[in-house]
């Protein structure tokens, strides 16, 4: 018997299936959820097209208030959620309450808005306007790292432009999502928004159903791949927000010690599991030595452990796959480079691995070229502006970057010479509804937040108009 039931159609139900959901910290399985078959899967797509057009009838001010009272749904239960999302996800239970409490600020943010219709021209001959309405179902896919907040804010501007929901999450951590059911299934009417579980064998469904009109998708960039030339078959809409590697920069004036300090608060926030994380650091020669040195303090300080446990700064690796991963890494940081912290596998139960930092590694080495998304962080000097600027702009992702100095001028420089979605300077990951959010290069393709996010979950319509 399940533990936790799925949403379809008004009804919280139980799977064809059921789902073992595993603690990370321990390896084993802590409850059961629901698990869809493909048929009600299939169902879940047609409630949700019966529903949509009366949603999209209601008004705006409506959609608005049942969003802002799932957003205080979400407030009165976040410590219940918060643990939920530490026995389902392994992160530490102060960012797991972080993330769950961004939720009903993005909820909050989006329901603010609205797109109303634009005046493209107003003169003696035509009034013509540009108007934004609902596509009709949108699927949200969503991944294991922040399995809760993203779930959220790709529901929120969906359902505020009148489109119905169906979200699909990572069947490692389907818990969080499905704690909301009851209340979803509460506030909104029956079948505009609606929750199943897979084992990763159903997603195709989503992909290549007609009444599917776009899908949302953050998740690895080979799984976009897939979900972009099933979304063809009936040319959905898409949004992909997909894998990165991002590089940090930091130049010969940067300040070590606040340097070190952010760097490590990017890199192993979430076991660095995080798409936006800082994964390579390139370091000017002339302060390489000082800047492991900084980092190597910061690093050994990361006390590792069950999320629940008070003092834990990293939890385990989400799931066996990605700890299998990571371990891998550890040998190419071994062979490739100079382990100075961490490095190891950390003993007992759970899929831990220590808080790693290598040093005299260069490009060419997996755990630089690649997409590492765990707790081990490259360290590579540079001599020239022009070459780590290549160096950094030589991978297939380009999802977000940083540059470390002192000097304004200086850093800006750099910035506008970096491909990626978004630069940050002096800081690395910070995001917000308001901030447009989106990748370059195979790291993605659409939006996410701010108004640019909000288009994305809209049909654009001209009206023209001729006067006389």
């Amino acid at each position: 018997m399940a533990d936790y039931k799925m949403l379809i159609d008004g009804k919280l139900i139980a799977g064809d299936d059921t789902l073992d959901v595993i603690n990370p910290a321990t390896g084993e399985t802590f409850t059961k959820v629901a698990r869809a078959s493909e048929a009600q899967v299939v169902e879940a797509i047609a409630a949700a097209k019966r529903a949509q057009k009366g949603w999209a009838a209601t008004p705006l001010a409506d959609r608005r208030a049942k969003l802002l009272e799932l957003a205080d749904h979400i407030d009165a239960n976040a410590d219940t959620i918060a643990r939920a999302l530490v026995m389902e996800q392994g992160k530490p239970l102060a960012e797991a309450q972080m993330e769950v409490g961004f939720a009903p600020a993005f909820i909050r943010y989006f329901s603010e808005q609205s797109l109303d219709p634009e005046v493209v021209q107003d003169d003696a001959d035509y009034l013509i306007e540009l108007h934004y309405k609902p596509l009709g179902v949108v699927a949200g896919i969503t991944p294991w790292n922040f399995p809760f907040l993203i779930g959220v804010y790709k529901l929120a501007p969906a359902l505020l432009l009148g489109n119905s929901f169906i979200w699909k999450p990572a069947p490692t951590t389907p818990v969080t999502a499905l704690i909301l059911a009851e209340a979803l299934n509460r506030i909104f009417p029956a079948g505009v928004v609606n929750i199943v579980i897979d084992k990763n064998d159903l997603g195709h469904v989503l992909t290549n159903h007609p009444d599917v009109a776009k899908v949302s998708f953050t998740g690895s960039t080979a799984t976009g791949r897939k979900v972009m030339e099933a979304a063809a078959s009936s040319l959905k809409r898409l949004t992909l927000e997909l894998g990165g590697n991002d590089a940090g920069i930091v130049l010969p004036d940067a300040d070590i010690k606040k340097t070190a300090q952010r760097v490590t608060g990017s890199a192993f926030f979430n076991a660095g599991q995080v798409c936006i994380a800082l994964k390579r650091l390139y370091v000017h020669r002339s302060i390489y030595d000082q800047m492991c040195d900084a980092l190597a303090e910061e690093v050994g300080q990361l006390a590792v452990g069950d999320g629940l446990e008070q003092g834990t700064r990293v939890g385990p690796l989400q799931n066996a796959m990605q700890y299998e991963k990571a371990t891998r890494y550890l040998d190419a940081a071994a062979a490739d480079g100079r382990i100075i912290v961490g490095g190891k596998r950390k003993e007992g139960a759970g899929y831990f691995v220590e808080p790693t930092l290598v040093r005299d590694i260069a490009d060419g080495s997996a755990l630089v070229d690649e997409e590492q998304f765990a707790p081990i962080l490259p360290v590579i000097a540079f001599d020239e502006i022009d070459d780590v600027i290549d160096r950094a702009n030589s991978s297939e992702y380009g999802l977000g970057g940083s540059v470390w100095s002192e000097s304004v001028e200086a850093a800006d420089a750099v910035a506008a010479r970096m491909d990626s979605g978004t630069i940050w300077i002096n800081h690395h990951t910070h995001f917000g509804p308001h901030i447009p959010f989106a990748g370059a290069k195979q790291s993605g393709i659409g939006s996410e937040f701010g108004r640019e996010g909000m288009l994305e979950f809209s049909q654009r319509s001209v009206v023209s108009r001729m006067r006389g």
